[in-house]
């Protein structure tokens, strides 16, 4: 893709911890380590805070073993590693909202290990969001959560406050769906290496700064030149991957990422908070509302339909699964979901995910996967 246009993206990706220390010097604001996309930033961002979501380093570590099993996902023993060894040290604080209970080990031994963090907080929210008590428990649990952070500042948290946040909130998810629309192009303007690195740093970039930026490149897409070929248009689905490497990989050997379903993609940003006049309910609601976690796919599976959406939406031909290890809730998720794909004629891919991956074998299958579809066209 001809142009460096994503390049801020890129460099803040890159440098994602320079970011934050600069960002709390400048400013003397608090940073706060998120875990789950499930987080309320809302609530965060109001108090005047930058929340970080916690990353892995796809290294070699041997740091986590004392804290949480070795048959726990790679994601939750990275990132639980990156904290041990003193990367996040910037940070003031830890939170996690209630996701899977691997992820839960992994915040308790942050919170008890990493010396630098001052305060932490667990929120509980309904996996069951589909239960008609659902919103109600988790806009009390919300409550407590602000109520929790005034305690911390010293200072009240007002709806203007809230409102102001969620206001940036949903300019950031806004902006982040324009820029995907340009991925259901024929050759798409936009990668998917470069809507990756757009997603993920709106995870840890101030969001205001990363709206402008993300306005600086929308202005400038339409006069981008489609010059790359598409190849095979391919869907991505999994938990959290922000392997830039593996993605850059798979677009090097004819094939394009349309669309994703991951949390570190599309299912963090999908949803708008719908404005109401009490600005607690508005970003609670909200959570449940976004498109569902195997977690938090049950009792009826929506996750079929939406996914299956996406694929058709953005036309692509064929869907990877990038499963990272161990991870239970995705691991039975996967059978169903990748049986109604097939049935509606996607094929798939299913690639199992460590804290290193193998990228030389990784290429080999998907080059053979791509082989497959190229013969179908034969016929």
């Amino acid at each position: 893709m001809s142009s460096g246009l994503f390049d801020k993206f890129k460099i803040w990706y890159e440098k994602r911890h320079e970011y934050a220390i600069d960002w709390k010097a400048r400013t003397g604001g608090s940073v706060v380590a998120t875990m789950c996309t499930y987080v309320p930033e809302e609530v965060l961002i109001a108090a005047g805070m930058l929340p970080v979501r916690v990353l892995g380093a796809h290294e070699p570590q041997n740091v986590t073993e004392p804290h949480i099993f070795g048959m726990f996902c790679p994601f939750c023993r990275d990132s639980l590693a990156q904290g041990l060894l003193g990367r996040y040290n910037y940070c003031d604080a830890v939170t996690l909202t209630q996701s899977c209970i691997q992820y839960r080990q992994t915040f308790n031994s942050w919170r008890l290990h990493v010396p630098t963090v001052k305060w932490d907080y667990y929120l509980h929210m309904p996996n069951e969001v589909q239960s008609k008590f659902a919103k109600t428990l988790h806009r009390a649990e919300v409550a407590k959560f602000r109520t929790f952070i005034e305690g911390v500042t010293g200072t009240p948290l007002t709806d203007a406050d809230l409102q102001r946040a969620t206001a940036i909130m949903n300019e950031n998810r806004r902006l982040l769906h324009e820029i995907y629309e340009y991925r259901k192009e024929t050759n798409p303007r936009v990668s998917g290496l470069e809507s990756l690195y757009a997603s993920l740093t709106a995870q840890f970039i101030d969001r205001e700064e990363h709206n402008a930026e993300m306005k600086r490149v929308l202005a400038a897409l339409p006069q981008r030149k489609q010059d790359r070929p598409e190849g095979v248009r391919i869907m991505t689905i999994g938990s959290e991957n922000d392997d830039a490497a593996f993605m850059a990989m798979v677009e090097s050997v004819g094939a394009t990422i349309v669309i994703d379903d991951q949390c570190s993609g599309t299912r963090n940003f999908w949803n708008e908070a719908t404005i109401q006049d009490n600005a607690i309910d508005a970003i609670a609601d909200r959570y449940c509302e976004r498109p569902a976690c195997p977690t938090k796919d049950y009792p009826v599976p929506t996750r079929h339909a939406h996914v299956l959406k996406l694929a058709k939406d953005y036309n692509a031909r064929a869907a990877v699964f990038l499963q990272q290890k161990f991870c239970d809730p995705h691991e039975g998720d996967y059978p169903n979901l990748k049986a109604h794909l097939e049935a509606n004629g996607i094929p798939t891919l299913f690639l199992e995910f460590d804290i290193t991956n193998p990228i030389g074998p990784f290429r080999i299958r998907i080059e053979a996967f791509l082989e497959t579809m190229s013969e179908e066209d034969l016929f």
